[in-house]
């Protein structure tokens, strides 16, 4: 599928599929074209070419049967704010001809951490709480695919790391996710993963298939000194392909093989440098290359 708006190029030939029992991570920052994808696969929005099928249905020609099929959490936070929680949750419920009581036990798990404050205005709910409380929207008429566009962004760590155990519980019940996140170290969450970058996918395989590709050498570096001075020098050296921050550390990826053993005979004589060491690529590592390779 491809979509733009005007000259900008939103998603250019986007392709992939969805298991039936897998979270499936869109990862890439802002301005990747995640939203937009989302969207169209939500029906809000007409691809300009290509077309998607979910679960059998088009998107085009039988969007009321998607729409109804699916539980869709957008990226801002879009339920009536001046609407307590247990009247949002009725209100969703009844737009899907069905009530709480019907389906209460696909959001137990969520809803019980948010009851306590059901008379409580959503408006009034913190970061943490107003996720759970979309996705227990998302998921009141028990959906059969989730679309989640970024249902991370600004809430701490914890209620992060609480949303994504419960993603993984919904997969259990058969719900299959598909989740947009510019959150790199999420993407060992997902059972598969898109990196997207420029409307383009860059990659697409499970996590540790991606950082596998990984082929050149990568090495960890502490500076003795100022951090920024040592990237710099690093990044005019021979044997350099690449050097990023990654925070308080440099991460080094080299031109070749070859270049191990002049790096690390350089490296000891390098004042600024503290210590370093071979380490595996993360997924930012992979996607930071990838980025530099656009057409591999």
């Amino acid at each position: 599928m491809s979509r733009s708006y005007g000259s900008i190029k939103a998603i250019q030939n986007i392709s992939f599929n969805l298991a039936s029992n897998e979270i499936f991570g869109i990862i890439g920052p802002d301005g990747a074209g995640k939203t937009t994808l989302l969207r169209i696969l939500a029906t809000l929005l007409l691809p300009d070419s290509g077309s998607a099928t979910l679960k059998g249905f088009d998107i085009v020609k039988d969007f009321r049967k998607i729409r109804s099929m699916i539980g869709y959490m957008p990226g801002r936070f879009s339920l009536y704010q001046d609407l307590s929680v247990e009247e949002n949750l009725e209100f969703y419920a009844g737009v899907f001809g069905t009530t709480i009581k019907q389906n209460y036990d696909i959001i137990k798990d969520i809803y019980i951490q948010i009851e306590p404050f059901k008379k409580r205005r959503a408006g009034d709910l913190s970061g943490g709480m107003k996720q759970k409380l979309a996705l227990s929207c998302a998921l009141i008429h028990r959906p059969e695919i989730l679309i989640l566009d970024e249902p991370t962004t600004g809430v701490d760590a914890v209620s992060r790391t609480e949303f994504w155990n419960i993603l993984a519980r919904i997969k259990e019940e058969g719900i299959p996710s598909i989740v947009s996140t510019p959150y790199m170290d999420e993407a060992s969450l997902c059972n598969r993963v898109a990196l997207i970058q420029n409307g383009k996918i860059l990659s697409l395989d499970t996590p540790d298939r991606i950082n596998e590709s990984y082929s050149r050498p990568l090495y960890s570096i502490q500076a003795s000194s100022s951090t920024y001075i040592l990237l710099n020098e690093l990044r005019s050296m021979k044997w350099t392909h690449s050097a990023w921050l990654f925070g308080q550390d440099i991460h080094l990826s080299l031109n070749d093989q070859d270049s191990i053993a002049v790096f690390e005979n350089d490296a000891v004589k390098m004042k600024n440098i503290l210590g370093f060491s071979r380490i595996p690529a993360g997924i930012e590592d992979s996607f930071i290359e990838l980025m530099g390779n656009p057409d591999e």
